[in-house]
């Protein structure tokens, strides 16, 4: 039976845990605190967070999929605009993203992205990954360390979204500027200043991507900006804040996940010691080890849901219209019931699965682009480098619900 870590404290009582979200402990290594839950509280209500959440695999898949919860906020629990003046820009753009609204309008606006993102117009950019992969390696191979998070895993999936939608690849420092600040509205109590960055970002961030737009619109080409520009549904266009929203989206969601698990994939495959080209022997060892970097140390360990009706999400759990759910996806891909030995790295696994990219109708439409970079970039890494290590243990930043190192310091035989 799983210790209870120190840092949480259990009320059996009220099935309520207090558990600080930014405990050194926890930030450092969540898994110890998940086994707990998973063997007492495998549905409980965090006190820190204020809602019931799931640990356990099938609850937190079949809550993806039950069309009873949803991202977009219920009307009546919306805040007053007036309260959020400092954050109009923010949720202006935070209204019209595909993450946050239900059908009609989100199949509407998936419909119209998810044409750049199925898999066979995915495979075509294999070959420009790898080019990319050793054009950076090339780039401080013969320097023998490197901060790998700068030099390789952001680079990676930036470069490879700004081409795609056709914005200046040059842009990319700065719009990693605007994603990072954006992104730290969803950490667990953001004050004023963050509120206020995040929302000068987005001010600026749509200004950008309204200025380009119309100069795509003039002079278009093959990218996706220009296809969603040019792009009809039933004989309606995108607006121009529905596309501003949508470029936004996937410029952000096409790199601040993939550059974590790229770092925490590198960190755990050198954690199994070794030569770690062995994992990437062939096109199939590649793709099942890729699988488990996901579900061993995924990016991503929260999404929310909101009940839109009265709905039991797990037995004995019934939520009433509004209420907020917590989906813990980085406890359901390393639950005890679901995995054989979770805490164990096994690629090719028989039960291998995971919830890193969601499920149901808002499953993750970059997944398939964000699996060939890992395979390509991962691969590509420990062909060049295969003496490489970690130069200093590596420490996660404190940013939950996102999961992700902040550096990534490696060395190597450059000899």
């Amino acid at each position: 039976m799983p210790q209870r870590p120190a840092h949480l404290l259990y009320d059996h009582d009220r099935k309520a845990v207090r558990l600080d979200p930014h405990d050194p402990d926890f930030v450092q290594d969540p898994y110890p605190a998940y086994a707990y839950l998973h063997a007492h509280a495998p549905a409980f209500f965090w006190d820190d967070f204020g809602f019931w959440c799931l640990t356990d695999y099938e609850s937190v898949n079949r809550a993806l999929r039950d069309r009873r919860l949803g991202r977009e906020q219920p009307a009546d629990q919306k805040p007053d605009p007036a309260t959020r003046t400092h954050l109009k820009h923010f949720d202006a753009i935070e209204a019209n993203s595909m993450l946050e609204i239900e059908p009609p309008v989100h199949t509407r606006l998936r419909k119209l992205v998810n044409r750049a993102f199925v898999s066979r117009q995915v495979e075509r950019l294999r070959p420009r990954v790898e080019t990319l992969c050793h054009a950076l390696i090339d780039g401080f191979e013969q320097t023998g360390e490197a901060e790998l998070l700068e030099a390789y895993a952001t680079p990676i999936p930036l470069v490879i979204i700004t081409e795609m939608l056709g914005v200046p690849t040059d842009m990319g420092p700065q719009l990693v500027e605007w994603s990072h600040r954006m992104v730290a509205m969803y950490m667990h109590g953001s004050d004023e200043e963050t509120q206020r960055s995040a929302d000068e970002a987005a001010r600026d961030f749509a200004a950008f991507i309204r200025d380009y737009a119309r100069k795509r619109s003039a002079t278009p080409g093959d990218d996706l900006l220009s296809l969603l520009i040019a792009a009809q549904e039933d004989g309606e266009r995108l607006s121009e804040d529905e596309l501003v929203s949508s470029a936004i989206l996937l410029l952000n969601a096409g790199h601040e996940a993939t550059v974590h698990q790229l770092g925490n994939a590198v960190s755990t495959l050198l954690a199994q010691g070794g030569d770690p080209r062995r994992f990437f022997g062939s096109d199939a060892e590649a793709a099942a080890t890729v699988e488990e970097c996901l579900r061993y140390d995924p990016p991503l360990h929260m999404f929310t849901r909101y009940a839109y009706e009265t709905v039991e999400v797990a037995p004995g759990l019934t939520l009433k219209p509004g209420e907020t759910v917590g989906l813990l996806l980085g406890a359901a891909n390393n639950d005890l019931t679901a995995f054989e030995e979770p805490r164990s790295f096994r690629p090719g696994r028989p039960d291998q699965k995971n919830v890193s990219f969601g499920a149901g109708i808002h499953f993750c439409i970059g997944a398939p682009l964000a699996r060939l970079e890992m395979q390509v970039g991962l691969k590509v890494l420990f062909e060049r480098l295969p003496s490489l290590a970690l130069k200093t243990p590596p420490v996660y930043g404190d940013t939950y619900h996102f999961h992700g190192l902040e550096r990534l310091d490696c060395v190597w035989d450059a000899s």
